[in-house]
């Protein structure tokens, strides 16, 4: 498995991934991933297996400590050092579940941030994902703020050593 920056040309596959993976409500619209892609190309990562995507994983760096809904939605641009690396999506493939690949999407953006000076992850989830997120080093921050499509989220953070 390889994980490598995302390009244009894997939008198709990341967006089968994310429908797949997320209600109509909760997933990102094509021109949402093509801004992703454009404002934060660095750390949005797909894992490639024999030349297939399996999954991608996408966030900005940006100042604040915690995800907020506006950020799904206005693509902020990575900052150039230091900050927080948020994340909006980690996604994996329905026939590729269970084989540790989001757990790698997770350490390879981890891995970034810290070469870019972040001090922080952090991301939403719904309350079943959060097993998931704490064996990845992430802790639950209790009920977030975002009301994105209508679900309860919860805020996870996970500290990243320099």
């Amino acid at each position: 498995m390889q994980i490598i920056p995302a390009t244009r040309a894997d939008l198709p596959a990341i967006l089968r991934i994310e429908n797949a993976g997320f209600t109509p409500e909760e997933a990102g619209s094509p021109a949402a991933y093509e801004a992703r892609l454009a404002a934060f190309p660095t750390t949005f990562l797909v894992a490639h297996d024999h030349g297939t995507i399996v999954g991608f994983i996408c966030g900005p760096i940006v100042t604040e400590s915690l995800v907020a809904d506006w950020m799904y939605a206005d693509a902020p641009q990575n900052l150039p050092h230091g900050g927080h690396q948020m994340v909006l999506t980690v996604a994996v493939a329905p026939a590729a579940q269970g084989q540790g690949i989001g757990s790698q999407l997770l350490s390879a953006l981890a891995q970034v941030a810290a070469t870019r000076g972040c001090t922080s992850m952090a991301l939403t989830c719904l309350a079943d994902r959060i097993p998931f997120y704490q064996k990845n080093g992430f802790r639950s921050l209790g009920v977030s703020q975002s009301a994105h499509a209508g679900e309860t989220w919860y805020d996870l953070v996970k500290d990243l050593a320099h």
